[in-house]
This record gives C-alpha cells, structure tokens and sequence, in this order.
C-alpha cells in the first residue's frame, strides 16, 4: 500500500493512504501468457488429415508357466513338485523350461525361513552355472501370515 504525504503549510503534514492496485505487471503477465498458448496452440493440433485403419490386435501369448525351487529347512530341494539334488538342479531346470533360453526365464526361489544360507548359496551357485542368472526372491505377504 502506498502513502500520500499532503503538506498544508506550517509543518502541517498529513499522511493519506492510497489504496489503487497497480495491475501493470498483472496485465503484462497475462498478455505473455495469451501470446505463449496463441503459439503453441497450433502446434499441438495435428493438421495433416489422415483416416486411420482400425487396429485388431492378436491376443498376446500367456507367459510362460513360473519355475519355482523350493528349498525346505533341512536343505532338500524341488523344482515344482519333484525333489532334486543341487548336482542334478539344472538339468531338471533345463529340462521344465524347454526350449527357451535359460539367460531369459526368471526362477522364483521359496526358501523356509530356517535354511541355512550355505544350502541357499548351493543352490544359487547351481543356478548361476547352468546359464540362470534371472533369481526372485519369494516371500509371504504380512497380510497373509
């Protein structure tokens, strides 16, 4: 808020508020503004008419099915549902993935809380010299337990 001094002779000084908005910069504002959307309006929109065919997909294949090791605490191993040893683990791998290649499949590992980690690193170690280098980590929800 601005002041206006008015003097009125002898020392007589009395001081009046201004209460006018200065819109100036306001207006300067908006019109930068107008000129930015009036620019890049245009350029938004496409002008080149074009009738477009319409698209019929394929249905995407299923994933494949996951493979799950599952490791039991007192260190016995499974692929799926059939017990294994970490010698034979990644033939029995090999063997449910098929034909794809091993570098690409994920395998989901569910190990009991109480394993010991040198069964694990077996496994892991097993793992990453068959060609499977792609390893998730199962756990169970805090929800669900």
């Amino acid at each position: 808020m601005a002041a206006k001094i008015k003097s009125g002779g002898a020392g007589n000084n009395q001081v009046e508020a201004n209460s006018d908005i200065n819109v100036t910069p306001f207006v300067d504002i908006m019109l930068v503004l107008l000129i930015i959307f009036m620019v890049a309006a245009p350029l938004a929109s496409v002008s080149v008419p074009v009738e477009l065919p319409i698209a019929v997909a394929k249905a995407a294949p299923n994933p494949p099915k996951p493979v799950y090791i599952s490791i039991q605490n007192d260190g016995d191993v499974y692929v799926g549902d059939f017990k294994t040893d970490v010698g034979s683990l990644g033939a029995d791998l090999k063997e449910q993935i098929g034909a794809r290649n091993p570098a690409d499949e994920r395998i989901f590992i569910r190990g009991d809380q109480n394993t010991r980690y040198g069964d694990f690193m077996q496994v892991m170690n097993a793992l990453q010299d068959n060609g499977f280098y792609s390893v998730a980590l199962v756990g169970e929800d805090q929800a669900t337990s």
